[in-house]
């Protein structure tokens, strides 16, 4: 006798919510932050297309379930980065280089996180999970500037330099022996030394 297996429902499903997490992971990898349907992502996790309205309202909602999570991971090897070193100019630089390693290990999840366009308005808890990254970086800059508005200033250059070499490693753009994760996380480490050194002579 054949014991015939069903297929995962949307109501039987051992793990709904993590299945469509994976799924429109895997989709952002393969098609990028707005190339997928919530519709395909039901259907790369084998789960009916009424299935994902148990946990998210829409397609933008799980994005930010994921978004969220991509928050937290950052944090969490942000926060290691800088407990390797103790001198803040030396932190700001390992911030820069896990932030490049990041965008590189994580790519689907960086991608939902800072180029999906979710609405921080409607989503406010984006607002406040990227808030809690400037809390912890804005210490380490605050003793490299002296006061508050120069630190954010500080943060704001050194992300933008390593966003920026993120994404030119994703897209291809750095020519030869410069496409190298190593070599994009040590120009990251780069610039935010030098960044701190423009406010440290100041």
């Amino acid at each position: 006798m054949t014991v015939k297996r069903s297929r995962p429902s949307g109501t039987h499903h051992g793990d709904l919510r993590n299945a469509l997490e994976q799924a429109a992971l895997a989709l952002v990898a393969e098609k990028g932050a707005h190339g997928f349907t919530l519709a395909e992502a039901c259907r790369r996790a084998g789960v009916s297309v009424a299935a994902p309205y148990k946990h998210f309202a829409d397609r933008d909602a799980l994005l930010v379930s994921l978004a969220l999570k991509g928050y937290e991971k950052q944090r969490r090897r942000y926060r290691s980065a800088l407990a390797a070193h103790t001198e803040p100019v030396e932190q700001l630089a390992a911030f820069a280089a896990a932030y490049v390693r990041f965008a590189i290990e994580e790519r689907a999840l960086f991608a939902i996180t800072f180029l999906a366009g979710l609405d921080k308005i409607r989503h406010p808890e984006l607002a406040e999970a990227g808030s809690l990254l400037h809390d912890d970086l804005t210490p380490v800059t605050g003793q490299i500037t002296g006061d508050a508005e120069s630190a954010l200033d500080l943060l704001v250059k050194v992300a933008a330099a390593a966003h920026g070499l993120a994404l030119f490693h994703q897209q291809d753009m750095l020519p030869g022996d410069r496409s190298s994760p190593d070599w994009a996380e040590d120009q990251a480490a780069r610039a935010a030394r030098a960044l701190a050194a423009h406010y440290t002579l100041s």
